[in-house]
């Protein structure tokens, strides 16, 4: 009898051994809705044997609520854009980082890093990619209407495309625009210039939407329900054929757009560190970042150093983020975004 307890206190303690082991190989990473290729997981996984666990979200606003709320307290690395990444450091909720852990960030540039001004040194955040938010037009399905069309926010005032359009479902990112069409900065701060801006989008804008989407514009767009949306673009190529992406004319308003920062941070509470500091190590391996880039055709703005990796064509120029603007955190002014956009998003 005493052998057979010995038996099973040595085979409880083997199995929660086990247990512990296969916990401790794996990365809870949360990250963008299609913004994780498989190719760079399934490598990363053959390589170090630990399991990558991707959950996604479709705007910051999700992300931060969710991790207020106690609910990210799982994630090993989170990927939010430069204003929630400022607000998370200066909540002190992500990790100092320990860059001799991380050699390769050595491919983000200084004059990338110098781009999030919140964290130009990258002590606790680094460049996951630069990008920018713009608009897509089908353009085969508008020359079949017979309407033309300039490269500019006022296309959302265009009566003819009526019942045609979608903006997305991000305060910052439609009164950012409607700001940049008004020649202001998307961080505006001024009180009458965000209520004039408001009142563009109210008037002369949303009359003209079907609704605000952050999450299936780029499906209904390839579907054709949509004609011109505000978008990420590596969403809607992601949903059409390579051989239709002619059809869609993806470009950057002349008034100006928004660039995106998104970085990888590891919160204060993540339990395998270990794994996030290898993971981002690895991601930043110009081949294997090269992968990242190929499968959304990016060109390689945070990582210049991949751009002799890549095989494909990117589907839109680095250089027009020369005129656009990072989105930044404007702390306590955000109410007056919050106080205009209500009116927007939830009256008729």
């Amino acid at each position: 009898m005493k052998k057979l307890f010995l038996v099973l206190i040595f085979s409880l303690l083997l199995l929660a051994g086990c247990s512990k082991s296969e916990e401790e190989n794996v990365l809870y990473l949360y990250n963008w809705t299609y913004y994780t290729p498989d190719s760079v997981l399934k490598a990363f996984e053959e390589e170090t044997g630990i399991k990558v666990i991707v959950d996604s979200f479709a705007s910051n606003e999700e992300m931060f609520a969710k991790i207020q709320a106690g609910g990210g307290s799982g994630y090993d690395i989170i990927v939010p854009s430069a204003d929630y990444t400022e607000i998370m450091i200066k909540l002190d909720m992500c990790e100092k980082l320990d860059h001799g852990k991380l050699p390769n960030i050595v491919n983000v540039t200084d004059k990338v890093a110098s781009l999030a001004s919140f964290d130009p040194e990258m002590e606790y955040s680094v460049p996951y990619f630069i990008g920018t938010v713009g608009i897509a037009v089908d353009r085969k399905a508008l020359e079949e209407a017979g309407i033309d069309y300039e490269h500019s926010w006022e296309i959302f005032a265009d009566e003819r495309l009526k019942g045609r359009m979608c903006m997305l479902d991000d305060m910052r990112q439609v009164l950012g625009a409607a700001l940049m069409a008004e020649g202001e900065s998307i961080n505006c701060r001024d009180e009458a210039a965000i209520v004039t801006a408001a009142e563009h989008v109210e008037n002369d804008w949303k009359p003209n939407l079907v609704k605000f989407d952050s999450e299936s514009f780029a499906k209904s767009f390839a579907r054709g329900e949509f004609n011109v949306v505000q978008c990420y673009p590596e969403n809607v190529f992601a949903e059409i054929p390579e051989e239709n992406w002619g059809n869609v004319d993806f470009f950057v308003p002349e008034e100006g757009g928004s660039m995106y920062i998104d970085s990888m941070v590891i919160p204060k509470n993540a339990k395998h560190k270990e794994a996030a500091y290898k993971f981002i190590d690895f991601f930043h391996r110009p081949e294997i970042y090269a992968m990242f880039l190929d499968y959304f055709h990016f060109p390689a703005t945070a990582n210049p150093a991949a751009a002799e990796y890549t095989t494909v064509e990117p589907f839109f120029d680095p250089e027009v983020l020369d005129r656009c603007q990072p989105i930044m955190d404007i702390s306590e002014d955000l109410e007056k975004y919050n106080n205009v956009w209500q009116k927007i998003r939830y009256t008729n």
